[in-house]
């Protein structure tokens, strides 16, 4: 296997006496989607989240682009090791929440990390995220602010957000679990396009039929370690593991 755009070794994570990570390794390769299935408490959130380091591991290696990013230049331990500028520059995470800034206007919302944090000028956001907002489909909404926007249509406003910073990595956290059924098909779509146009992608989702069709590798994850991981035909179809068909099922039925 070629180098991977993302390694994660052994990575535990704990909040006071609770161990939501348990030693989780997984390589993901450019341009693979992953992902991530489980039940609430099994921690898959937790896993993207040490991904960009907003919950950085205990324990454990976390490698973007062959780099540790837990260890920076100046390494030692604690926050002052981690390698965040590197990061926020390669990994953009939509939320299950939009978080946009109510009182921005569509194409600000866009533009503002790319012009605070790389410095970039007006001009050149502007054209940019006009751009990516007709990627996502919402060329015509960029001078309006997010209360006017279907909740579909602000997820989408999140992912150009997050496209704004050129990341090499998504990660995707249940995205469409906020939106009502109705919405969720917009949201996916432009999924789908990202992982065509070959974007490296760990999705957390209980959408299983778009963890089949675009989904690489699909990862179940319970009590904090992956339980199964595999093809999507092979977890999603032929699970081998008693705790995968029992979730699966229950999925399914709804």
């Amino acid at each position: 296997m070629a180098e991977a755009m993302l390694r994660l070794n052994g990575i535990h994570k704990r909040f006071g006496e609770l161990e939501v990570l348990k030693g989780v390794d997984l390589d993901v390769a450019k341009g693979e989607v992953v992902c991530i299935l489980g039940p609430s408490g099994s921690g898959k959130s937790t896993l993207l989240r040490c991904v960009n380091l907003l919950e950085p591991p205990e324990k454990g290696e976390i490698f973007l682009e062959g780099q540790d990013i837990c260890k920076g230049p100046g390494s030692g331990s604690g926050e002052s090791s981690w390698n965040l500028d590197f990061v926020r520059q390669r990994v953009g995470m939509v939320f299950q929440q939009f978080n946009l800034f109510p009182h921005k206007s569509v194409l600000d919302n866009v533009t503002l990390a790319p012009r605070t944090v790389l410095g970039k000028s007006r001009a050149e956001c502007d054209e940019k995220s006009k751009a990516l907002l007709e990627r996502v489909g919402l060329g015509d909404k960029f001078d309006q602010y997010p209360e006017r926007l279907s909740g579909g249509q602000q997820q989408r406003v999140a992912i150009a957000r997050a496209l704004a910073m050129e990341p090499r990595v998504m990660l995707f956290d249940e995205v469409t679990s906020a939106l009502d059924p109705e919405l969720v098909k917009e949201v996916l779509d432009t999924m789908r396009e990202l992982a065509a146009e070959g974007m490296t992608m760990l999705v957390v989702t209980h959408e299983i039929g778009f963890a089949k069709e675009v989904g690489d590798q699909v990862v179940f994850m319970d009590d904090g370690v992956i339980v199964e991981q595999g093809k999507p035909a092979d977890v999603l179809d032929n699970p081998r593991e008693e705790r995968t068909k029992k979730f699966l099922g229950l999925v399914l039925e709804r």
